[in-house]
């Protein structure tokens, strides 16, 4: 399973639009004992994240699916809001970031990062 991007991924992420406003969506599924790992991460994001603009919307825990197949459901979900798909792109690559983002990748079982961009009527 995938956890991380890769240098293709972020390559065709900024080919949608580098200076795009951003929402990123992540579904998460822990591996055992991944919930505190994972929340060590959320505290490292905080510091490391503030000066690419990231702001987190949504942090939560997963339950039971209402509608879904077994094994549907995700232990935790998380949304991301960033100025600029450029933005999310240099975070990944700060060297602050990247010295908390073993965390990440060693708490997930599976995950899905998926770009939300606003389609709110105006």
């Amino acid at each position: 399973m995938a956890i991380d991007p890769t240098g293709p991924d972020l390559k065709a992420f900024l080919a949608q639009g580098p200076d795009e406003p951003v929402t990123m969506l992540n579904l998460l599924r822990f591996v055992d004992g991944g919930e505190a790992l994972y929340d060590e991460y959320v505290e490292h994001f905080r510091r490391t994240s503030v000066p690419h603009g990231a702001e987190i919307v949504y942090f939560g825990r997963g339950g039971t699916a209402v509608v879904g197949e077994p094994g549907q459901s995700w232990d935790a979900v998380l949304l991301v809001r960033y100025p600029t798909r450029r933005a999310f792109s240099e975070m990944v690559r700060d060297p602050l970031y990247q010295a908390g983002s073993h965390l990440r990748t060693r708490a997930l079982a599976e995950a899905v990062l998926q770009p939300l961009t606003d389609a709110s009527p105006r």
